[in-house]
């Protein structure tokens, strides 16, 4: 290799907020697309003639978190995943990439088969260039009692055909399935998706706390046997409460067994920290009673994310977006989010959970769903090395996604 063929090297300097560790003057050296250091600027020796990183020295107060995960993503900055556009799919995901979000799964909603086939094929050639991390489809084995913004005129029970031809046409690339334990046939369901290395979510559900519970056991257990290296053992809660009967003393439902399998680290539940799907007082009080390690922050963001208040679309359904909520023009119900990933952080934190929590839960936790929890997640050498470079005040000042600055 000629120098003129050597990989960028360079050190980046800040305050490291990575899970496990808060280090106050930390530096992260960039070789590549990889991480080569991550720790205390003492400890960093590649300073020599022989091998020489490009220090950046930040100001004063800045801190260095690492890329951030989001695992339910409809779409952003006027781009529609659902749509299978080809040219609205790229929109969003610039997008995403550029506001912090440096790995995400592009998410689907309960439409016409033949249309949600052909975004998962779309989407998986994204998928397959690394732009994408994969596929989540929202659907369509949903309950039409709890379907909030999916089209309840297509919700069907399990179809096993139906998941064969979408998990084809996705080549591979589905990673999650959002379902509803109380269809017929979820059971079977969930085995045949766990073969594929698709992990279960539960969610948009009227089911009782038992038939919950042993949905989650059964999904736990296919899990566990799948016997697949990096292959999470713990099945997911498609953001927890929304879709979901409340909770009530004598009907605890799907939510009071979500909270209890949460806190015994069984399961992790998304939650959309936005300050419009749940109250910052709820956040906070499943950060404490749950703990970040089985929480993942999601933004269940679609193509308003970003943009201004209007109407916007989301896969087949029309949304009107006022005051920063998307609502559907049909009945208002929620559809999706308007917040992106470093927004949902700083709405955490806003609301009382601690930055190094916020933090796991949006990089560590949802990189082991992905079956990424030792390449992407943390500020660690060897890791890809994606990261963000906020200011005190968690506003954005750059975004390193593979080594490379997007801002």
């Amino acid at each position: 290799m000629t120098a003129t063929d050597s990989p960028e090297r360079y050190a980046l300097t800040g305050r490291l907020i990575t899970p496990g560790r808060d280090i106050p003057r930390g530096v992260v050296a960039v070789e590549g697309d990889r991480i080569a250091f991550a720790g205390d600027e003492h400890e960093f020796t590649f300073f020599d003639e022989s091998d020489t990183f490009e220090l950046r020295q930040s100001p004063e107060g800045t801190i260095i978190i690492p890329g951030l995960i989001d695992l339910h993503c409809h779409g952003a900055g006027g781009g529609d995943f659902p749509s299978g556009d080809p040219e609205s799919i790229a929109t969003a995901i610039e997008y995403l990439h550029r506001s912090g979000t440096t790995t995400f799964l592009a998410s689907l909603v309960t439409a016409p088969r033949a249309d949600m086939l052909a975004a998962a094929a779309v989407l998986a050639e994204f998928a397959q260039r690394g732009d994408i991390a994969g596929i989540h489809a929202e659907g369509p084995f949903l309950s039409a009692a709890r379907c909030g913004a999916q089209d309840p005129e297509h919700l069907i029970d399990p179809d096993p055909e139906f998941v064969d031809e979408l998990i084809a046409a996705a080549a591979g690339q589905l990673r999650t399935m959002t379902y509803a334990p109380e269809r017929p046939g979820s059971d079977a369901l969930l085995e045949q998706l766990v073969s594929q290395g698709v992990v279960p979510s539960l969610g948009h559900t009227d089911a009782d706390a038992d038939t919950t519970a042993a949905s989650l056991a059964v999904a736990r257990e296919e899990l566990s046997s799948a016997g697949v290296d990096g292959f999470t053992e713990r099945p997911t809660v498609t953001h927890m409460f929304n879709g979901m009967a409340p909770m009530h003393h004598r009907a605890p439902g799907a939510v009071a067994t979500c909270l209890e399998l949460a806190a015994r680290g069984k399961i992790i539940v998304e939650l959309v920290a936005d300050g419009v799907h749940l109250d910052p007082v709820m956040v906070r009080t499943m950060f404490k009673l749950v703990g970040a390690e089985s929480i993942a922050l999601v933004t269940d963001s679609m193509a308003a994310t970003g943009l201004e208040d209007g109407s916007y679309t989301l896969g087949p359904s029309t949304v009107t977006v006022a005051n920063g909520q998307a609502r559907l023009a049909s009945d208002g119900s929620l559809a999706g989010g308007t917040a992106s990933m470093l927004e949902v952080v700083r709405s955490a934190v806003a609301a009382g959970v601690d930055l190094q929590d916020a933090v796991i839960s949006a990089t560590r936790v949802p990189a082991s769903i992905l079956g990424l929890i030792d390449e992407a997640g943390r500020l660690h050498q060897g890791f890809v090395a994606d990261m963000l470079v906020l200011d005190a005040g968690l506003a954005l000042q750059q975004v390193v996604r593979n080594g490379k600055n997007l801002l």
